[in-house]
């Protein structure tokens, strides 16, 4: 048998559903078998899909897919589908008896090549049937007939969809050749059952079946409504679905049986302090359920987003059961842990000396504790510790507690809006914060915050340009007076509620989505500060090609009440302003725009030009231009062994300024 001519048939009742045979047609199977030998088979198209809707996931392009060929298991599949008995009913059966051979027909087509066809027929056409047989031939009374034309012309009715079979046969006439096409009729179609989907709805399926109940079954027509419904399936990302075995009874019911593809596993390498059960937690899908490359793509990012790993690599293994994977992550740990120490000498305080030590892997679990410890000589100056502990997974429900304690004494100097040396002064902080958190969705969480913290006055250091105005309209000259202290520093007891929605595709270098804050602090409950504050931070990433990203964020902020100097807005710095100093511009209100262009210079180096705008004031809501500053600048960071590193230089109304930080911009 020639493939060519029974392409369509196949395609139409074969191809989509892996060797579905219909009743009492068996050479669309052979067909299918025929084709097996020369086409991959299903099951490595499939593992070909996974792999390449899993190329989206790579973060900074560090997340590398891979796929397993499982063409055995979909051939076991298909061959288990084939061997499946064909229900015969007594027109089929009568067929196959009369029907001839493939090879008879052929020995035939030789003696009346080059002889005018005197007419074409049909039989076994109905009424229904037979125009639109007779309109898709395309050889006709009074042409020269040539196999050519006669091959076109079956394929062309077999590209109707409304027949199982066809064959010619031949009779001589004086004037040339009359041309029969006996044509089998698929069954009416009396009723259609869809089984095997647990994921779609059955009425989403129903719905794209454009073959009718009480009509001639098309398969054609069949044959598009299959793709729609795999579609409909690879579109929700259950790219491993397939029509396992399609067939219709004697009374002209069509089964669809469905196999949705099944993630039956996980495996873990590559791991060596990192605990299996601190990746597995990260997986957004059980085994068991219909695998979904959607899902499975936002587990390899979760992965990726912890820090841990310098690498995250996938692979889709088979699984024990036809149609079945198992999933492969495959890490490349990096470097978690921190170690710094510091140390100088002052003729008036003697040794100064500074400790800093991390993990955020700590012992493989996943948890992060930090601790800064600094001492000088006397015990008014440089001092005190900085201690926090972050635990992702507190219960089965992914809340996440963090614990921070501080007591620390150090300098701080104090500048102007001119960007002008004020003072300087020694303060203490002393207090703590827990926050715990809980997911609201895959991608927003919900924070709470204590907090109670104590800001004490130790003594001044410089004068600068100070020139202060007391909270009753008085000017004092030098270092604060009491009414100055009174109203500054004191403690700080609030409440802090966030919804942040987390939308990028890689939190230490997005391309893709954005993240959301809202937040809301109230503060009292017997303190000395009584406000409230509300901000809103938006920021979004667009990749304007595959390597080169446009970041935007905006901020703002309104604050009302008692917001001493330490809990008000501040803006200018790395995190806010380039291009002025740290807290340069403070107040109860703040806005805020950046916009920065991302672009690669080398391996792990990235360029960036920016541009920021905002400002902070007080009493209105909306500032005075005179209130706004701007800067624009350049930048560039090192993904580096610690973590990302930026520096960048910002130059605005004031002059430029150098900015270096770890762990990168916004």
């Amino acid at each position: 048998m020639k493939k060519k001519r029974y392409r369509y048939l196949a395609a139409a009742v074969a191809m989509a559903t892996s060797a579905a045979v219909l009743p009492g047609y068996a050479y669309a199977a052979e067909e299918v078998a025929a084709q097996q030998e020369t086409v991959p088979a299903e099951g490595s198209v499939q593992a070909d899909n996974v792999a390449a809707d899993m190329a989206a996931v790579s973060p900074e392009e560090a997340v590398e897919t891979k796929a397993a060929d499982g063409a055995e298991n979909e051939t076991a599949a298909t061959e288990e589908s084939a061997q499946a008995p064909v229900q015969v009913d007594e027109r089929t059966e009568n067929w196959n008896k009369n029907r001839p051979d493939e090879k008879a027909i052929e020995d035939l087509l030789g003696q009346f090549e080059g002889q005018t066809i005197v007419d074409i027929r049909f039989e076994g056409a109905t009424e229904k049937t037979e125009p639109t047989a007779k309109a898709a031939v395309s050889m006709h009374a009074g042409d020269m007939f040539t196999s050519k034309l006669l091959y076109e012309a079956r394929d062309t009715i077999y590209n109707t969809g409304y027949f199982y079979d066809i064959f010619p046969s031949f009779e001589k006439v004086p004037e040339g050749v009359i041309v029969t096409f006996h044509v089998l009729e698929n069954p009416v179609l009396t009723d259609i059952e869809i089984t095997g989907n647990t994921v779609e709805k059955s009425e989403e399926l129903y719905d794209r079946m454009g073959v009718k109940k009480g009509e001639i079954l098309n398969s054609r027509i069949l044959h598009e409504n299959i793709q729609a419904i795999q579609e409909l399936y690879h579109k929700d990302g259950y790219i491993l679905m397939k029509v396992s075995d399609m067939n219709i009874d004697p009374s002209g019911k069509l089964v669809i049986k469905i196999n949705e593809g099944k993630l039956e596993g996980y495996a873990v390498k590559g791991n060596k302090k990192t605990k299996d059960r601190v990746i597995l937690r990260e997986m957004r899908q059980k085994p068991g359920e219909p695998f979904n490359s959607k899902l499975a793509r936002r587990s390899v990012q979760r992965v990726y987003n912890l820090g841990f790993f310098e690498d995250v690599n996938i692979k889709m293994n088979p699984g024990v059961e036809p149609n079945a994977v198992i999933m492969e992550v495959d890490v490349k740990e990096q470097r978690t842990g921190t170690f710094g120490v510091g140390a100088g000498y002052s003729s008036s305080d003697g040794i100064l000396g500074m400790i800093n030590v991390g993990d955020k892997n700590f012992l493989g679990t996943g948890d992060a504790v930090t601790l800064t410890y600094q001492r000088s000589g006397s015990e008014s100056d440089a001092q005190g510790f900085v201690f926090s502990y972050r635990r992702p997974w507190i219960d089965k429900k992914e809340t996440v507690g963090t614990l921070k304690i501080y007591n620390r004494t150090y300098e701080y100097s104090d500048y102007d809006t001119n960007g002008d040396k004020k003072e300087s002064y020694m303060r203490k902080y002393a207090g703590g914060e827990i926050t715990f958190g809980r997911p609201a969705s895959e991608y927003s969480t919900n924070y709470l915050t204590l907090r109670n913290r104590k800001d004490t006055y130790v003594r001044h250091e410089d004068d600068g340009n100070v020139v202060w105005t007391n909270p009753d309209g008085s000017i004092h000259w030098g270092y604060h007076d009491e009414a100055w202290k009174e109203y500054n520093f004191g403690t700080t007891r609030s409440i802090t509620f966030q919804h942040v929605t987390d939308t990028r595709d890689n939190v230490y270098n997005p391309t893709e989505g954005g993240k959301v804050s809202l937040t809301a602090e109230v503060a009292g409950f017997g303190g000395d500060f009584d406000f409230q504050k509300a901000s809103i931070e938006d920021t979004r990433y667009f990749k304007v090609s595959s390597n080169r990203v446009i970041a935007v964020r905006g901020m703002y902020g309104y604050g009302h009440g008692h917001l001493s100097e330490f809990n008000q807005y501040r803006v200018g710095g790395q995190d806010t302003l380039r291009g002025y100093r740290d807290d340069q511009f403070r107040g109860d209100r703040m806005a805020l725009l950046s916009i920065e262009y991302r672009f690669p210079l080398a391996n792990k180096v990235q360029g960036a030009v920016f541009a920021d705008g905002g400002g902070a004031w007080s009493d209105r809501f909306l500032p005075h231009s005179n209130e706004l500053h701007a800067s624009v600048g350049v930048g560039i960071s090192f993904n580096t062994p610690i973590g990302p590193v930026r520096l960048d230089y910002g130059r605005g109304d004031q002059g430029g300024r150098v900015h270096f930080t770890v762990g990168g911009a916004f």
